[in-house]
């Protein structure tokens, strides 16, 4: 007896900190007007012959031009409607890249952009986000991508407390300053500076260096690195 197949594809939500702010990564549709949403986070159909690993390092490689990042599966999303042209089941992963490493190949693609990802949820219930950028405006995302974005937010927020996920954000050495400005951008809140920088250093995930920053219109900070 034969089944219907639906096809299974990869996701990927790429997340940075630019200004302060949590962004993405977006592609623009080229058939946007047939399906729908002018913007997208970058995907591609899993081959036969494939891992769903291996699709998500082969999206990231050839859509984006990304190799080494954090990456981490996200959830499976199988709604019969998310994908108005066929059946479509997602598998859908976020990687966490700094800025000036993502912001370089934005420069270089024209198709790609950073969006602010904003959600209209303070606590950590949930839902869909709004993706925004200076010149556009709030922008057309397609399919369920706003969903996918919002429960990135979501799994960001749930791991600070007990992970280092936070800090794969940063470049490889950084000041407490810059990593107050992460947690600040996925928590979309402030945070008391002698409260944070004790609760950092107390979980034994960061080192000092032994150096401290150039080109500083004020003190010099100590520059750290992860453990």
């Amino acid at each position: 007896m034969s089944y219907p197949k639906p096809s299974v594809a990869v996701d990927l939500a790429l997340i940075t900190v630019a200004e302060g702010k949590l962004h993405c990564m977006l592609m623009v549709r080229k058939d946007a007007n047939t399906v729908g949403g002018d913007w997208a986070i970058p995907g591609g159909f899993v081959h036969m012959e494939e891992a769903i690993e291996d699709t998500a390092k082969r999206v990231l490689r050839e859509k984006v031009g990304v190799i080494e990042v954090y990456l981490e599966q996200l959830f499976t999303y199988g709604a019969p409607d998310r994908d108005p042209r066929e059946r479509v089941i997602s598998v859908t992963h976020f990687a966490l890249v700094p800025f000036e490493n993502l912001s370089r190949l934005v420069k270089a693609n024209k198709e790609l952009t950073l969006a602010q990802v904003h959600t209209d949820w303070k606590d950590n219930t949930g839902g869909s986000a709004r993706a925004l950028t200076g010149t556009l405006g709030e922008l057309s995302l397609a399919f369920d991508h706003a969903y996918i974005l919002g429960d990135v937010v979501k799994r960001l927020r749930g791991k600070l407390d007990y992970t280092s996920v936070a800090l794969e954000l940063l470049p490889p050495v950084f000041t407490l300053r810059q990593a107050q400005e992460i947690y600040e951008a996925i928590l979309d809140r402030p945070l008391t500076k002698p409260a944070f920088r004790r609760k950092l250093l107390d979980r034994k995930i960061i080192k000092p260096t032994g150096k401290r920053e150039t080109g500083s219109a004020f003190r010099p900070a100590e520059l750290y690195t992860r453990i």
